[in-house]
C-alpha cells in the first residue's frame, strides 16, 4: 500500500506559476513511475507528466516546454513545476504512483485554477 497526499494546488493569474508536491509514505521503496495527471469536470483523466525511476520523463504535448517533473528517489516524492499557466490548465491534478506489476495509487487531487 501507498498513500500519496498533493500539496501547492491555488488560483494564479495567466502567465503565472505553480509547483506541485506530492509526498508518499507506505511501501515506497517498491515504487516505480510517478507521475501527474489532470481531471476537468465530465472529462477523462489524462496525463500530464510521468518519471521513472531512473528519471526518464514525458509530457503531454499540450504542457511541453511549459512543465517539469521532478522526484526525489530518497523520499519517494514527486513535484510538478508548472510556468506560462493557462486558464485551460485549469483541473484538478492528482498524484500517481505505480507498484510493479499491477498496483497503482492516486493522491486525492488538488484544485488548481487559473484565472485570464
Amino acid at each position: 500500500q501507498v498513500q500519496l497526499v498533493e500539496s501547492g494546488g491555488g488560483l494564479v493569474q495567466a502567465g503565472g506559476s505553480l509547483r506541485l508536491s506530492c509526498a508518499s509514505s507506505g511501501t515506497i521503496n517498491k515504487v516505480g513511475t510517478m507521475s501527474w495527471y489532470r481531471q476537468l469536470p465530465g472529462r477523462q483523466r489524462e496525463l500530464v507528466a510521468s518519471i521513472t525511476k531512473s528519471g526518464a520523463t514525458n509530457y503531454a504535448d499540450s504542457v511541453k516546454g511549459r512543465v517539469t517533473i521532478s522526484r526525489d528517489n530518497s523520499k519517494v516524492t514527486v513535484a510538478l513545476q508548472m510556468n506560462s499557466l493557462k486558464p485551460e490548465d485549469t483541473a484538478v491534478y492528482f498524484c500517481n504512483a505505480d507498484l510493479p506489476p499491477y498496483q497503482t495509487y492516486w493522491g486525492q487531487g488538488t484544485q488548481v485554477t487559473v484565472s485570464s
